[in-house]
């Protein structure tokens, strides 16, 4: 199972991570399918994919940035699935990596490839309309060579792929409510929503936790 992206011209536990640098793991990648977007008065409808970050480290304060249950604490951020020169998506992932794309490359990336990968990401607070604060993803780069020496820790968190054109409707079910209705407003999840349609899709045999976890990917 392949998620190829191509150049085409919360509860009451969570806990927001703290801006700053820190070592974080891509753990799961979601497919949101269409969504109704606005910008200054313009209504827009793209394609968008979520990509979630296991967090490690320690706050300012020395303590462990883990949930109520001990857990990584976790952050994403979603993007148009483009990849145009200009995408945000392309600009994040060749940050990530370190390296510009190769003319070959940036016609074509598999995001599969980034599942399980070490990063380092620059996280930002800002309040929300609602009166919250929200963390953000402001930047990805690669681990410094002086940690990766030290050791990278273990994975919490079963790397997770989640596509509507393959969907693995067990790993569906393990979603939020707020993802699952997200999610259930597109059209491509309506176009295949029926039991019968669901029954027809075979498991894939690809196995996502064997993908390396260096960089550049």
């Amino acid at each position: 199972m392949s998620f190829f992206v191509e150049n085409n011209g919360g509860s009451s536990e969570f806990m927001p991570v703290p801006p700053g640098n820190h070592l974080a793991r891509c753990y799961r990648i979601i497919d949101l399918g269409t969504q109704k977007s606005e910008y200054q008065g313009q209504v827009k409808f793209l394609r968008k994919v979520m990509i979630n970050w296991e967090v490690h480290g320690e706050n300012d304060a020395g303590e462990p940035m883990v949930t109520e249950r001990g857990e990584p604490l976790s952050i994403f951020k979603n993007y148009t699935l483009s990849w145009g020169e200009n995408a945000n998506l392309r600009k994040d992932m060749q940050a990530w990596r370190g390296k510009p794309w190769s003319d070959e490359e940036a016609k074509r990336f598999d995001l599969k490839q980034i599942l399980g990968v070490w990063g380092m990401l620059n996280v930002i607070q800002r309040p929300g309309k609602n009166g919250n604060i929200y963390s953000n993803v402001q930047s990805i780069s690669p681990v410094p060579p002086i940690i990766r020496k030290q050791g990278l820790p273990e994975g919490a968190n079963e790397l997770q792929l989640f596509m509507l054109s393959q969907p693995d409707w067990e790993l569906y079910e393990t979603f939020g409510r707020g993802l699952k209705a997200k999610i259930e407003s597109s059209p491509e999840y309506r176009a295949i929503a029926t039991p019968e349609v669901k029954e027809t899709y075979a498991e894939d045999s690809d196995d996502v936790a064997d993908m390396r976890d260096d960089i550049p990917f």
